[in-house]
């Protein structure tokens, strides 16, 4: 899957997006790998992490003990097109025991997706794989997942971003709700509000309807209630003055974040449509034999891993 070939070497570069996923266990990792192979028609139903005999296994979960464990413990190269841009995803373990293959598999992108547990927040292996991403100057994207679950607060979790991980954290998205009164998502950009729907099996793409904040047909989703805070949390973030900074999220002292529920297939698509927008093209790398330029005609690569069947 690449570009075609009268594209040129700049163009072929500036469209691709080579980035993995760091987390702890049971944030959603794996889950949320599958559902950007979704929207990116790269699969046309989405597998369970924990598949049922109606569902079918996740496809960076080949091994058998992946599939046994619901755990990833070695890393997969996926790589597909969404609109103009061509996405390399390297899935990475989870799991501490496996951290190793995740270390080396850091050293090969040019940024890394952050996915948080709403309910728990920053965890010890996501605060040890962002260490190995800080190390090397790797920009940050953050989602917090699992929304329609019971979550915590989500000022409280920008502010746990902050005093533990030392980035400023600027909510690019808002949830409106979580749980059972997860209703959706509030797009701070474009000021639309993303109603939160479910799929059958949350196999396939859910079907979004957005709505203007200032749209009269919003009261048709949301409560009167419901409405009133949101507007009260707009507010609040348009006045702390939240703005993303495209040098201090490259420099890698702001990571821009996100909410949403990749088992649910929300919020997904918009933080892809976003990410692929301000994610980093390929850097160059330092070799035995100096600096290598993304732009170096002749053929380079940087070998993480070798594997035998």
């Amino acid at each position: 899957m690449t570009l075609p070939e009268t594209t040129s070497l700049t163009q072929q570069i500036s469209a691709r997006r080579t980035f993995a996923i760091i987390s702890h266990p049971d944030a959603g990792k794996t889950t949320l790998t599958e559902k950007l192979l979704l929207y990116g028609n790269a699969i046309h139903l989405a597998g369970s992490v924990r598949a049922r005999r109606s569902q079918r296994h996740t496809r960076s979960d080949w091994m058998a003990i992946e599939r046994e464990r619901g755990i990833s413990v070695t890393s997969t190269v996926l790589q597909f097109p969404y609109k103009d841009r061509v996405i390399n995803l390297l899935d990475t373990p989870g799991h501490e025991d496996f951290s190793e293959d995740t270390y080396r598999v850091l050293s090969a992108t040019d940024s890394a997706v952050m996915v948080l547990d709403a309910a728990k927040g920053i965890e010890a292996q996501t605060r040890k794989l962002f260490e190995v991403c800080k190390q090397r100057g790797t920009p940050i994207s953050t989602l917090i997942n699992k929304m329609d679950r019971p979550s915590r607060d989500p000022l409280d979790l920008l502010e746990e971003i902050e005093k533990i991980l030392g980035m400023q954290a600027v909510p690019m998205n808002w949830p409106i709700g979580d749980g059972e009164s997860f209703r959706g998502i509030y797009d701070r950009l474009t000021r639309t509000v993303h109603i939160y729907r479910r799929v059958a099996h949350n196999a396939t793409a859910a079907d979004e309807v957005a709505v203007a904040v200032s749209d009269s047909a919003l009261s048709d989703h949301l409560s009167e209630k419901e409405i009133a805070k949101l507007t009260a949390d707009s507010e609040l973030l348009d006045g702390l003055h939240y703005h993303i900074d495209d040098e201090l999220f490259l420099g890698g002292t702001q990571t821009p974040v996100y909410f949403g529920s990749a088992l649910t297939n929300f919020g997904v698509q918009l933080f892809l449509d976003a990410f692929v927008d301000r994610a980093p093209i390929p850097r160059p790398y330092i070799s035995d034999n100096g600096l290598i330029e993304p732009e170096r005609e002749s053929f380079s690569g940087f070998v993480f891993k070798i594997q035998a069947n």
